[in-house]
């Protein structure tokens, strides 16, 4: 079998024009892992080029999104933990207010159609507006971010070098946060290099992915590990928040307590688990869908069989299932100076 390429983001140089503000702007070309599906994204409306992925890092780590300019995107988002919130329950914001479901993971996000837990926005142009705008996260305007960043030194350069008009407008600042999130591709994973012939499993990951793929893959799909659909997994509605989910978007109460299906990547350093972060550790996940499924109108088809509700497994079993979970974990990904605040 032929070497699975995972070098990610390789520079192609197409010629040497200038933009608008007189700057060489060398585009960019991912060379996509090929065990992967499709990418989502539409780089013909938003090329990706050195200095924008740049101008999108420097973005992504940067205080002045939020009202008092204490909170970025790297705050709740930390490299070391697949860019999660490391042991909150919910992301914390300005003031350090608390929201109310867990932060997800910003990982192979060019793959997704759908973005959030509830699926708040089905493009990743529009991503970042969601916290931005939230009073318990960053609590701003992209309005008045166009502001501060006009009047931030650095950053007219910055802009002009990455864009075409040079301008430090909202598409811009959008695109760029864009273009970083694009390349921030995981898959580099033992699971990915046991795809690609380069290492084996152990007997027990390798039982271990035998039990996933019969017990668990109907939802965890393809190798990003989630098939993007919302669905209610059974969890008992909290009384304090009883969060609905995706009907909060579409306002359907078909949607009731549906939540996106998350990624299993890097799943065992981003704990804690489910949208509201009420689990802290595989263990008690696995140990939820054996017994602790609450049954609902919305409960989800696959959860139910021949009348029995959940997916049973035994302690050898989750053992198994957890040490396959830890080839997931990608220290490539983790590690990468590209995606570092530098």
């Amino acid at each position: 079998m032929r070497k699975i390429i995972f070098i990610l983001i390789v520079a192609v140089v197409f010629g040497c024009e200038k933009n608008d503000e007189g700057y060489a702007n060398v585009r960019v070309e991912l060379e996509l892992p090929t065990h992967f599906p499709p990418m989502t994204y539409d780089l013909d409306n938003n090329p990706l080029t050195e200095n924008g992925i740049e101008l999108g890092r420097k973005l992504f780590y940067e205080g002045a999104l939020s009202s008092t300019g204490t909170v970025s995107c790297g705050t709740c988002h930390e490299q070391k933990y697949a860019f999660t919130h490391h042991g909150h329950t919910f992301s914390h914001g300005v003031y350090d207010l608390e929201g109310t479901r867990n932060t997800p993971p910003v990982q192979n996000m060019a793959f997704s159609e759908n973005f959030a837990w509830d699926g708040a926005t089905g493009h990743l142009d529009l991503f970042s507006i969601i916290p931005i705008t939230s009073e318990v996260e960053m609590d701003e305007s992209v309005e008045n971010i166009i502001k501060k960043l006009k009047n931030k030194s650095g950053y007219g350069v910055l802009f002009a070098k990455a864009f075409d008009d040079g301008e430090i407008n909202s598409e811009n600042f959008l695109l760029a946060l864009s273009q970083f999130m694009v390349t921030m591709i995981s898959a580099d994973s033992k699971y990915d290099k046991y795809i690609r012939e380069e290492v084996t499993l152990t007997e027990q990951e390798q039982q271990g992915f035998v039990i996933f793929e019969q017990k668990c893959a109907s939802c965890h799909t393809t190798a990003l590990f989630t098939d993007g659909s919302f669905r209610n997994n059974g969890l008992q509605p909290s009384a304090k928040l009883n969060d609905l989910g995706r009907s909060v978007v579409t306002g359907f109460a078909a949607d009731n307590y549906k939540f996106k299906v998350p990624s299993l990547r890097n799943i065992a350093i981003t704990k804690p688990y489910m949208h509201d972060g009420r689990f802290g550790s595989l263990e008690s996940v696995l140990a939820f869908y054996d017994s602790g499924i609450i049954d609902s109108e919305t409960l989800d088809p696959l959860l139910k069989n021949d009348g029995n509700i959940g997916i049973p497994t035994t302690l050898e079993e989750r053992a198994q299932l957890i040490a396959f979970l830890n080839t997931l974990t990608d220290n490539t990904f983790l590690e990468d100076e590209r995606f570092s605040e530098k």
